[in-house]
């Protein structure tokens, strides 16, 4: 009933997710290994052999590994290193976080009016979940594990669609079942998640969890599109 609903900060969050979660398993029924590696064009970033790897920082564990290119700041991130920057972090500290050069920060910093914007790479539905799945198992590690272990090295990347997403979905489902033990004094606690790639250990945990159902809904989107574009490669007329 209506009058049953919570609407605390944390139950809202809770439920976009669960609702986010549940569109994207409908939408990810029948995914198989083709599908999952597709290279919709030449020079996408995918889930590859480690002897097969060609871009520079592409990691994991074992013999696959995900395609990561060389470290800068991205035209869509602008503004958030302004909000960086206004909310007291250093320039070193910025330049830090994002793996970038001091002199980058500067010029990102002095940049005004549109930036360019960048030209990224297309990827594949294997990248964007493999991607996804190593941002949570790596906020689960540094917010409710041992803060230890390297978020780079906790995600066994793999060709196949079927074990992705059971691996993928027994993160999530640990992921929420952790969140929903947190605290009115957690969501406010700057620091609570120390994730080392980002501001988590700068943010209250509010923002960071705000943050990590905008990293799941939007690859979940980009997800869907690529299922719709591979269904209909064949079919497009012209």
């Amino acid at each position: 009933m209506a009058g049953d609903t919570r609407t605390d900060r944390l139950d809202l969050l809770l439920g976009q997710f669960d609702q986010a979660r549940e569109m994207a398993g409908v939408r990810l029924k029948g995914l198989g290994d083709e599908e999952f590696l597709w290279e919709p064009v030449a020079g996408s970033w995918s889930v590859r052999r480690r002897s097969e790897a060609s871009t520079p920082r592409a990691y994991g564990p074992g013999e696959w590994v995900l395609d990561q290119g060389a470290p800068d700041i991205p035209a869509n991130e602008y503004a958030e290193v302004a909000r960086q920057a206004a909310g007291g972090m250093t320039v070193s500290r910025i330049a830090d976080d994002w793996s970038v050069s001091v002199e980058r920060v500067e010029q990102v910093l002095a940049h005004t009016g549109e930036p360019e914007p960048d030209d990224t790479p297309v990827t594949t539905i294997a990248w964007r979940l493999g991607h996804l799945h190593s941002c949570l198992a790596g906020q689960w590690e540094w917010t409710f594990g041992e803060r230890r272990q390297d978020p780079k090295l906790l995600v066994d990347f793999t060709p196949s669609a079927s074990v992705a997403l059971d691996r993928f979905w027994a993160v999530t489902g640990r992921w929420r079942d952790s969140v929903a033990t947190v605290t009115e004094e957690q969501l406010d606690t700057v620091g609570f998640s120390q994730y080392p790639y980002g501001s988590d250990p700068d943010d209250p945990f509010v923002s960071v969890l705000a943050g990590a159902n905008l990293e799941f809904i939007h690859h979940m989107a980009e997800i869907s599109l690529l299922r719709d574009l591979w269904r209909g490669r064949f079919t497009a007329s012209g």
